[in-house]
């Protein structure tokens, strides 16, 4: 089955993959792009910003961590190459984040290396400010030779950039683990400049079309022969006399006025593979506020963009990996084009924004395609959960009642979430408040602030979701709270309801209208996939 991972793609990698069983793997890490190039080569003065969640903070920070694992490569984990690229490294930029950052993915690339079969290839799309520092590591790990190509992807427009050239390319190197790897010509339309430049005929039937010569570029005596009362070139004709009648019947051949002039082949517009693509790619146009696909993810790549690496370097059937898959452009594109695929992210939204994506995309079947690895299943699971991240925990419960999460770590008001429904005729939307609390200090006064938010916000129903069974003072709260009548069907429900991990595990779910999907109420309400929207 197809796999999305929840956890550390280094840790996943190790524990999950085998030598040698992936096809393509194609990665965008996060590399601190909110901040600029100065800041990445000195230590940290300052947090991120107000409310940006985890899974949009990129956080390649020099740390014990970074410290730890940079002596375990150099000790002997990796080949000798590559330890004295880190030497070599630390030497040139010190202990800062960009180092941080090198020494985190030198890890994943050895694994990624490890698994990538014999006939594999790996696209890194980076930021132009790390990728030379990349190639030199992607050497060491691959060897130079099997370096194929530098991509560079034109992903916007210039900017009023002051006194420099203006940043509006990615780049994306292209290694193979051998020289013998899965390859597929991509190729792109022709211009309309040469459309009408080269293809200057039309048929009756309005089909495009360019004059080819048929004469033999070599002496052929046994294809000298007359055909429809025209002479014979000097070398013959290109083709025989039954591939000649074969073509006159199919009215690929061009007659001229003259019997003095020679025939010509016609080649149609439309049986032309095109122009073959070449490494840079400026027709593929990138994720912009107004794009249908948009998912409000900082880093979304285009489809389009992960569609050309995927037919260029895969076969259908073949293992595609993402180990930082986002918002799920290369699985969707993986479906899509009849490929396996395996996602790893380190962030419960990703995984949630994915498996809503995939669902809206391709239908409910879709969840019987794949497994889901890394959530919890059980409560002990959740409990690690919420003490290794509770803002993973409280979007994960969120999700568990079709809830879209709330972005924000802080300003949130105790609304961790919102579950929206048709309110009648599928025009005006209600809204369920969904709170949830991990921690084991429980009270009364917990439900009686959800109840006063559901009144405030004018809300439908309001969910609480407790990791820890709740109290009698908060049952009894809940249970005088009243009820919400659902004007599209008559139907009643409790107005506050509380519901624990265990039961929601077990299978119930709280009792309202039937939830929207975030992924599909974004597009109908702006046109745009925007899980962010709120």
């Amino acid at each position: 089955m197809n796999r999305l991972f929840y956890g550390d793609n280094l840790k996943v990698m190790r524990d999950s993959f085998r030598d040698e069983s992936v096809d393509l793997i194609y990665l965008d890490p996060p590399f601190n792009s909110n901040r600029s190039f100065n800041v990445l080569f000195k230590h940290k003065s300052g947090d991120s910003a107000q409310g940006q969640i985890e899974a949009f903070d990129d956080t390649w920070t020099w740390s014990h961590d970074s410290e730890r694992l940079y002596e375990e490569m150099i000790s002997g984990s990796v080949n000798t190459k590559v330890a004295d690229a880190l030497i070599a490294m630390r030497k040139l930029l010190g202990e800062n984040d960009v180092l941080a950052y090198l020494v985190m993915m030198t890890a994943r690339l050895v694994e990624l290396h490890r698994i990538l079969k014999p006939t594999g290839s790996l696209y890194l799309h980076c930021d132009p400010t790390a990728s030379h520092y990349l190639k030199v590591i992607l050497d060491a790990i691959f060897g130079p030779a099997n370096f194929i190509s530098e991509i560079t992807w034109l992903r916007t427009t210039t900017h009023n950039d002051a006194k420099r050239w203006s940043p509006n390319a990615d780049i994306i190197l292209y290694y193979g683990k051998t020289a013998d790897v899965t390859w597929n010509p991509v190729h792109l339309p022709h211009t309309e400049a040469y459309v009408a430049d080269k293809y200057r005929h039309v048929d009756p039937d309005g089909r495009r079309y360019r004059l080819d010569n048929i004469t033999s570029p070599n002496p052929r005596p046994n294809l000298t022969y007359v055909w429809k009362e025209h002479e014979p070139p000097p070398n013959g004709w290109r083709y025989s006399v039954e591939t000649m009648t074969r073509l006159d019947e199919e009215g690929r051949i061009w007659y001229p006025d003259s019997k003095a002039k020679r025939p010509q082949l016609k080649r149609y517009l439309d049986e032309q593979a095109g122009v073959v693509a070449g490494n840079v790619w400026t027709d593929i146009s990138p994720i912009n506020s107004r794009a249908a696909e948009r998912l409000g993810y900082p880093t979304q790549k285009p489809l389009a963009l992960l569609e050309r690496i995927i037919e260029a370097s895969s076969n259908p059937g073949d293992l595609v990996l993402d180990p930082f898959c986002g918002c799920g452009t290369t699985i969707d594109a993986a479906q899509k084009l009849g490929r396996r695929w395996a996602g790893i992210d380190v962030t419960y939204l990703a995984i949630d924004l994915i498996t809503k994506r995939l669902r809206a995309t391709y239908g409910d079947a879709i969840r019987d395609s794949y497994e889901l690895a890394g959530v919890p299943r059980e409560v002990e699971a959740a409990q690690a959960l919420f003490n290794k991240n509770a803002f993973d925990f409280e979007r994960w419960a969120v999700s568990l009642v079709n809830g879209q999460p709330n972005e924000k770590q802080v300003g949130d008001k105790g609304i961790d979430g919102v579950v929206r429904f048709y309110l009648s005729e599928k025009k005006d939307l209600g809204e369920v408040l969904v709170s949830v609390k991990g921690g084991h200090q429980l009270n009364p006064g917990m439900v009686r602030d959800l109840r006063g938010t559901v009144e405030r916000h004018k809300a439908a129903i309001g969910i609480f979701i407790c990791l820890a069974k709740p109290t009698k003072g908060m049952l009894e709260e809940a249970a005088h709270s009243g009820f919400y009548e659902y004007e599209f069907s008559g139907a009643r429900y409790p107005r506050i309801q509380i519901i624990t991990v265990a039961e929601l595990l077990g299978g119930k779910r709280p009792e309202m209208p039937t939830p929207l999907m975030p992924y599909k109420l974004a597009k109908k309400r702006s046109g745009q996939l925007s899980m962010l929207d709120d």
